[in-house]
């Protein structure tokens, strides 16, 4: 039994939980209690679980936790899954002795996803630890002392940091518990759970998603040790609302004289045949979507008529960096090898808000350094409190190399906030010191000695990493980038590269087409019928150019799961499954393929998008999509198709997967309900969806033990009914999963020695007679799925434009005063905030946010106020 300990967190010994009796040796009879978290294992150590004394010592303190923790499990959120009722139960306290009035405390209001029950704490200190020394908050703390600890913030407000959501798990109570779950609770043993992977950026954290009465319910985080480990950032957990929103589309729908009227899935089946036999198609994919169905729309349209869906500029990008990992012998590293790394420079990405979990990983990697140290003084790395005492503030080198300020700044050695041009310069000068082949990279004598000081630390580090991507969408950024990772890894083999992208799939959809919107819009063919799938084209070009080219059609088919602007302008609407009612694969920023899995049967009327798509192929007597009848056969003709590939199918165990027989089940062996759920329509219990296309079952029946890990739909074992369950699935305590859950990485480091540099380094610097633009990216904002979770939405700081804080003076600008922003054709209201370190003669702009049109980065803007 224990509280304190968590796999991540390490050991600390405070709750007191874990006790045993330790003996010097076979001849000690009378021993010490000590506390096994804190004791480590050596030859000869003898020690006893059960002797009566640690017994009763474990139990004591369990009736001491209890005293003033509240009965009210049967109305606590965190009832059935509570860790304090495993461990209340395990060490045998069973009648509360105490008759004197219980402590009490105020609670706070923490903001949209975090409810707070001050009363219910049993003083572990895992909230403040995860919060403050993990994750790298601090707004959250303890307060006073005795017996009378308070965790929580100073004031009452929304907590700050993009993991708070974690708190829900790592607290041991119900102290901290999921505000999104509670308009719509559901005990756990009710929830039909799936894995599943986030949908809201590139790096694929995979989650276990929850369901009841055909309503998403909450997010957890599922652990995957080489991706996510342990945790989520908070878009990730409570971004899921989009799938009951009001924008859903449940049914399909034609366009009528200006007006919509409703088709049921075999009439719908029937229009869109007819649309797609006259004519030729043109298909639009989407990085938002999964392989599966972008391949299936490819099939169906052809290849040479089917186009990515993501803009020009993204691309661009994501295309370069594609070639550069298919063509050098650089690793593009997980989030896991991340944090074992000592040196590392971020060009160009503020990955708080593009990336967060790999934020996370960096807060461990400026670690790395320090725990070396600490290792030879002796302290082992699981000595959590004494590891932290002995490198109290020293951390590893990170230098930051971004226009605007981050939330990594305050842990970076150094921050550089330059014009993404200037940025250039300088990376291409630490190159250039690393390897003097490279001309002499343009930039000041200031740049030289910065590139010299970075370049030699990177140099000497055991184990350098360089992040760049896509999110400033400044091209000779990211080649500069790339060419400092040639020079470094000359240097030093063990050189890693992250690389991150826009959105779930934008690899995945990249490598299969290279053609984005742009040159969709440029086609000059004589298509007739477009489809559309799952993608917002308003939000990937210029709305003019957008506008002009629907209506060269004739008939416009959208396949999407929420209304946007591009459905407004349908013909034809046919309701796809979101991520909760469809399967598929998705390719994250390291390449790797990871399945996730529908928690929820799709419905009548909705069905997975390449299910519509394959039916349709079937109609019009398509001979390759006329063996698709389930999701196995899709990927299979995927990878015969498309060597690039090859091997998604073993990313998660195919439908045919059986467990002693059995399918594995989505629902946990207590679920009720089945028939009174269903009470208002009929009396009798409905026959459970049949899953083809998955070895899941819709139900409770099936094999209940521990399955293959990419099945693994909930965790609980006997005796544990927490989320730390969790360690009942690891061939250890706090080790791996009892078998690999690591997807399937498709792209593996070159034999080829480094590829030659990139030195067409043009790009958009400060011009004379207008703004460069910047765009700038935040978590809770620019990923329109999640925007459309009230939770989401309200802690997003909505739109702004940084300036030049002396600029800014110049022209009678202050922060908050709204001003207009010229972009050629396009002119935007927005909210200014000036900034003394941001760089001249530039505009930041946050991009993705509602009602905000596509902005074209390479076009220079006017300002006015």
């Amino acid at each position: 039994p224990y509280f304190c300990w968590h796999p991540a967190l390490g050991s600390v010994g405070s709750c007191r939980q874990c006790a045993i009796r330790k003996y010097r040796d076979e001849d000690d009879h009378q021993g010490q209690i000590v506390m096994s978290c804190m004791e480590p294992v050596t030859d000869n150590l003898h020690i006893s679980i059960e002797e009566k004394e640690v017994r009763d010592f474990r139990k004591n303190v369990i009736e001491w936790l209890m005293i003033n923790h509240p009965h009210d499990c049967p109305i606590c959120d965190e009832g059935g899954e509570c860790h304090l009722q495993d461990m209340t139960v395990m060490t045998g306290h069973a009648y509360r002795r105490n008759r004197f009035k219980k402590r009490t405390h105020l609670n706070q209001d923490l903001g949209p996803c975090i409810n707070h029950e001050m009363n219910r704490c049993i003083q572990c200190y895992r909230c403040v630890r995860f919060y403050n020394q993990y994750a790298g908050g601090n707004d959250l703390q303890v307060f006073a002392a005795h017996d009378h600890v308070y965790f929580g913030r100073h004031e009452e407000g929304t907590l700050e940091s993009e993991f708070s959501g974690n708190l829900v798990e790592v607290c041991p109570t119900g102290v901290f518990t999921d505000k999104t779950l509670k308009p719509h609770y559901t005990r756990k043993w009710d929830l039909t759970s799936a894995p599943s992977i986030c949908q809201h950026c590139s790096l694929g954290c995979n989650t276990l998603a929850g369901e009841r009465y055909g309503t998403l319910r909450r997010i957890l985080s599922r652990f995957n040790e080489e991706v996510n480990g342990y945790f989520i950032c908070d878009r990730g957990r409570f971004g899921y609302d989009f799938v009951n929103g009001d924008s859903r589309i449940k049914t399909a729908s034609v366009r009528n004289n200006g007006q919509w009227d409703q088709l049921n899935q075999e009439d719908s089946l029937e229009k869109v045949t007819n649309l797609v036999s006259q004519g030729k198609i043109m298909g639009i994919g989407s990085p938002r979507a999964s392989l599966e169905s972008n391949y299936a729309l490819r099939t169906l349209v052809g290849k040479e008529n089917f186009y990515n869906g993501i803009s020009a500029g993204e691309n661009r990008l994501i295309q370069e960096a594609l070639s550069f990992l298919r063509s050098n012998p650089i690793r593009n590293l997980s989030l896991k090898e991340i944090e074992s790394c000592d040196a590392v420079i971020v060009i160009g990405e503020d990955v708080t808000n593009t990336a967060p979990m790999i934020h996370l990983a960096l807060q461990q990697s400026m670690l790395a350094r320090p725990l070396k140290k600490s290792k030879k003084a002796g302290i082992p790395p699981w000595n959590d409190a004494a590891t932290r005492e002995h490198i109290q503030d020293e951390r590893g080198p990170l230098y930051m190399l971004t226009p605007q300020k981050t939330k990594l700044d305050s842990i970076a050695t150094s921050c550089y906030r330059q014009s993404p041009q200037h940025l250039v310069n300088l990376v291409m000068a630490m190159a250039q010191h690393l390897d003097s082949s490279i001309p002499t990279a343009l930039g000041n004598q200031q740049h030289q000695e910065d590139a010299s000081e970075i370049a030699t630390v990177l140099r000497e580090a055991e184990r350098p990493l360089v992040i760049a991507g896509t999110s400033l969408g400044h091209d000779a950024l990211l080649k500069s980038a790339l060419n400092l990772v040639k020079a470094l890894n000359k240097v030093n083999p063990n050189t890693g590269v992250s690389l991150v992208f826009p959105e779930c799939n934008s690899l995945g959809v990249a490598m299969m087409e290279e053609k984005s919107v742009a040159e969709a819009v440029d086609a000059q063919s004589s298509y007739e019928t477009l489809i559309i799938l799952e993608n917002d084209l308003y939000s990937r070009h210029s709305s003019p150019l957008i506008q002009n080219f629907l209506e060269r059609f004739q008939n416009i088919i959208v396949l999407d799961h929420t209304l946007n602007q591009s459905s407004s302008q349908a013909d034809l609407i046919l309701p796809a499954g979101t991520f909760a009612e469809a399967d598929g694969t998705l390719v994250n920023n390291e390449a790797r393929a990871q399945r996730y899995f529908q928690v929820q049967a799709s419905g009548d009327h909705v069905m997975e998008s390449w299910r519509w798509l394959s039916l349709c192929g079937i109609s019009t007597e398509n001979s390759k999509m006329d063996q698709w009848d389930n999701l196995d056969k899709v990927m299979q003709s995927l990878e015969d198709d498309l060597d690039q590939f090859k091997g998604i199918s073993q990313a998660a165990p195919g439908a045919d997967y059986r467990v002693k027989d059995q399918k594995v089940a989505r629902s946990p062996h207590r679920y009720s309900g089945r028939t009174a759920m269903f009470a208002h329509h009929r009396v009798n219990e409905p026959r459970p969806p049949e899953d083809k296309d998955t070895p899941l079952s819709f139900t409770m029946e099936g094999y209940r033990g521990t399955p293959t890990p990419e099945l693994t739909s909930y965790y609980w074992s006997p005796g544990w009914n927490s989320a730390q369950a969790i360690n009942k699935f690891r061939n250890e305590l706090g080790g791996n999963n009892e078998a690999s859950l690591n997807g399937v990485r498709l792209i593996q480091p070159s034999t080829d020695r480094v590829s030659n540099y990139n030195l067409d380094l043009s790009g958009s610097g400060h011009k004379e007679d207008g703004w460069t633009i910047v765009p700038l990216h935040h978590i809770f904002g620019s990923e329109s799925m999640s925007m459309l979770s009230p939770a989401i939405a309200e802690r997003s700081p909505g739109p702004w434009v940084n300036i030049n804080e002396s600029e800014a003076k110049e022209m009678g600008i202050s922060s908050g005063d709204v001003v207009q922003v010229i972009m050629d054709d396009l002119e935007i209201s927005i909210a200014a905030r000036t900034e003394a370190s941001w760089p001249s003669g530039v505009l930041g702009i946050t991009v993705g946010f509602p009602n905000m049109p596509f902005i074209e980065i390479d076009c220079l803007a006017q300002l006015k106020k």
